[in-house]
């Protein structure tokens, strides 16, 4: 039986460092050990990864269950590609690391992005023209009602842009203990080097997984601040897809908007361009305030509390939809 803490602090567990408190907390290793948890506990349960993706506005009077789950293991292989099947408390970074040093492709493009393979689906993580449902094969769960294991193909995930049916009705309802992902083997890989900041850093560079990795690193780390020095989620905000017509409309009155075509009436517009025009890259409010070298990302520049976050964002939103009349959806999963 794994061992129940009480009373746990969890400014350790959450990358913005917000010092809330844990009820009580469990490390889950095994599926043997959630299956036991769930036999004798009869309250609600709060599931935490690598809390990279989390705003805490209170404590948490849930026990939480932190997955822990490790491993890699090769499940089907062909001249092609193979099969793997991933522990859900395995670091998503990590994992990256050891798929480029096997020579398998398909989640380079995915490097640096902080928390676990078990959340990743839940967020369809996604980063440099490549989201995780492009090699996303299926995933092992356990309901945490009934303790009953299910299966979810990728079809049945419902996948959108930062979006799954684990975000809907399947909320806090499961846990993700093994995700399979389909890689392709050397020679075979379909390398993405769309995005023009790749293809910048890339000059002169022979195009490998290994190099499209180290190129992401190197973007990631020069735009995003380090969470073991200053509080961060990443990315706080979804970037917002508009209409055509919205988008010719605003186009006529900033002559200068950023923005990608997502299809035929679609068009995506960065939100950390809309911040920054609004005045916000590098200001900082109280404790809080938007990263200075990339306004899409908030701080907690020390001691900062989860709402005081949460009322930053609140004025950030505000502010982008009197200026360009675009709402704002927070990408960061707010727990109240």
């Amino acid at each position: 039986m794994p061992i129940l803490q009480s009373q746990v602090s969890l400014a350790p567990f959450n990358t913005f460092g917000i010092a809330a408190t844990a009820k009580q907390l469990v490390k889950i290793r095994s599926i043997q050990d959630l299956k036991a948890i769930i036999s004798i506990q009869q309250r609600s349960f709060f599931i935490l990864g690598g809390g990279s993706n989390i705003l805490f506005q209170q404590d948490i009077d849930a026990l939480i269950l932190k997955n822990e789950i490790q491993g890699i293991q090769l499940i089907n292989e062909s001249e092609k590609e193979v099969i793997l099947a991933v522990g859900g408390g395995v670091n998503w970074h990590q994992f990256v690391i050891w798929c480029v040093q096997q020579n398998l492709g398909g989640i380079e493009n995915l490097s640096l992005i902080p928390g676990t393979v078990g959340a990743a689906p839940i967020q369809n993580i996604g980063a440099y023209g490549v989201e995780l449902k492009d090699v996303f094969e299926g995933l092992d769960a356990i309901e945490l009602e009934n303790g009953k294991a299910c299966h979810f193909s990728k079809q049945a995930c419902e996948f959108g842009y930062r979006d799954s049916i684990f975000k809907r009705q399947w909320k806090g309802k499961l846990f993700i203990h093994k995700v399979y992902f389909r890689l392709t083997k050397k020679g075979f890989h379909q390398l993405n080097t769309s995005y023009g900041a790749i293809q910048k850093v890339l000059e002169q560079q022979e195009i490998s997984i290994q190099t499209i990795s180290n190129a992401v690193v190197k973007i990631r780390q020069s735009k995003l601040p380090d969470p073991s020095q200053i509080g961060n989620a990443g990315s706080f905000f979804k970037n917002p897809v508009i209409s055509k017509a919205q988008f010719q409309t605003l186009e006529k009155q900033f002559p200068n908007i950023v923005h990608y075509s997502v299809s035929n009436t679609k068009e995506k517009i960065p939100a950390g361009w809309l911040i920054e025009q609004c005045g916000w890259k590098g200001k900082r409010v109280g404790n809080t305030g938007s990263y200075k070298n990339q306004a899409l990302v908030l701080v907690n520049h020390g001691g900062a509390s989860g709402q005081e976050i949460f009322d930053l964002s609140t004025q950030i939103i505000a502010s982008v939809q009197s200026k360009f009349g675009i709402q704002l959806e927070r990408e960061v999963n707010v727990i109240t």
